[in-house]
């Protein structure tokens, strides 16, 4: 199995609604995939998800179409850094964990 860890950092906490509006397209998109187990939480401009998935081509088959392909491509617009880990596990990791390996990531920078 596979769990993808994703921070993604604001340029201004005005950006939100556009994060939201984004989330929201990708959550109703995400009901059809064949992911296991999805969680998110963040305040401000920082915002993590994380999700668990059965194999890396349910993954990629999400993660490279519809709502999500859109919002990496719009991403530049709203973020100021983003990071994304995966690795191989057969569940999520805490959010104290999951933030901590984000730390070591080198990111995107807009």
């Amino acid at each position: 199995m596979k769990a993808t860890i994703t921070l993604i950092e604001l340029k201004s906490p005005f950006h939100f609604f556009s994060l939201s509006y984004k989330a929201l397209k990708i959550m109703q998109q995400m009901k059809s995939s064949n992911h296991l187990e999805y969680k998110n939480t963040g305040f401000w401009t920082k915002h993590y998800t994380m999700t668990l998935w059965k194999s890396e081509e349910d993954l990629k088959a999400f993660a490279m179409s519809g709502a999500h392909l859109q919002a990496m491509k719009e991403s530049k617009s709203i973020a100021k850094e983003i990071k994304t880990l995966t690795l191989d596990t057969n569940e999520l990791p805490n959010w104290k964990t999951a933030k901590k390996m984000l730390e070591n990531v080198k990111g995107i920078s807009y």
